[in-house]
């Protein structure tokens, strides 16, 4: 548990963070890469075909300032499952580069012990569940429920035990349920890539999550099942994407194994992430641990990283939601702001 605990019982249900990693004081030279490549009612089967194998994935974006250099890898989730992710560009960026900095995230810590894990555990079995016993059909609109009903069926079966939880936690179990049955991964497949390769290179990896330090879990958790969430819209987004984007995050997700950026460009992003990351950080209860405009707070971070990184080393590694590099106000255009030049793949 460690510094995950309170991130684990309050966002990790909802929060997803790209996989990137990792200080070492030696320059390196920049590598060459080999290529610097409202809600409708009825449900969609998936007919795509997830690809399996071994795939290339994106190739890196560069960008470079004077005698800095910047590799960027995007990265995707959900990913195809079963695929095996090799890429030398990769490979020999990790290697030329005296740091691997790690996506941006967001981490909720506490300082306490192995007694203090134990003492939380009757409060984290109640976590997920509606306060005062409320059941997800009473906290869900009527014709909500009904499509919960429906998207359940199919992807979780006659298990009721999510028939207890808040909208939020409901959601997410529907989600990763539809995402099994689909051939699709939210982790697995970048990670260990990155760490294998950051070993290899002997350098570090770096955290880039902003870090919120709660003083005292055990009160937080008391006040956190006796409070509400304004989750309704995280549960409708999320029935919204599996009813009608499921096909296109299989689509997109090829793409990104193949190294389509061509298709990764015109592919909408559509994500319930944020809706459900608002149930939390917009609540008056997650505003009493001065959460607020976490996302801009992530951002803040990462790039606080980026900078701090490229001024020790001459040559840096980092990956980042592929979303935000293709987007036209994401990271290319901040990084151009502050006088980069970019070479997409």
């Amino acid at each position: 548990m460690q510094g995950k605990l309170l991130a684990g019982l309050m966002i990790a249900a909802i929060a997803g963070s790209a996989a990137a990693q990792p200080t070492s004081d030696t320059a390196k030279s920049s590598p060459t890469p080999a290529s610097v490549a409202d809600a409708p009612s009825a449900i969609v089967d998936m007919d795509a075909i997830t690809v399996t194998g071994v795939q290339p994935g994106p190739g890196l974006w560069k960008f470079h300032k004077g005698d800095r250099v910047l590799w960027i890898l995007g990265t995707l989730s959900p990913l195809p499952k079963n695929i095996t992710w090799v890429s030398d560009d990769v490979n020999a960026a990790i290697a030329a580069s005296g740091v691997a900095l790690q996506g941006p995230g967001l981490a909720v810590t506490a300082d306490i012990g192995l007694f203090g894990r134990l003492s939380l555990l009757p409060s984290l079995f109640k976590l997920r569940k509606n306060p005062n016993g409320t059941k997800l059909q009473e906290a869900l609109p009527p014709d909500l429920y009904a499509r919960w009903q429906a998207l359940k069926v199919k992807y979780i079966g006659k298990d009721r035990t999510s028939e207890n939880w808040r909208p939020v936690f409901a959601a997410n179990e529907l989600y990763q349920a539809a995402l099994e049955k689909n051939g699709l991964a939210e982790s697995g497949v970048i990670g260990p890539v990155l760490d294998k390769a950051v070993k290899a290179a002997g350098i570090e990896k770096q955290s880039t999550t902003f870090t919120i330090k709660i003083d005292d879990p055990k009160q937080t958790l008391k006040d956190f099942n006796a409070s509400t969430l304004d989750d309704v819209q995280c549960f409708r987004k999320t029935l919204d994407r599996l009813e009608t984007d499921l096909a296109v995050m299989k689509t997109r997700a090829n793409a990104w194994a193949g190294g389509d950026i061509d298709t990764l460009r015109t592919l909408p992003y559509d994500d319930q992430g944020l809706a459900c990351l608002s149930a939390l950080t917009d609540s008056g209860f997650t505003q009493k641990l001065g959460i607020e405009n976490i996302q801009a707070e992530m951002a803040r971070q990462w790039y606080r990283a980026v900078d701090d990184a490229l001024q020790e080393h001459k040559v840096v590694f980092a990956a980042v939601p592929i979303s935000q590099l293709l987007k036209s106000d994401g990271v290319v255009a901040k990084l151009q702001a502050k006088g980069y030049e970019v070479e997409s793949p």
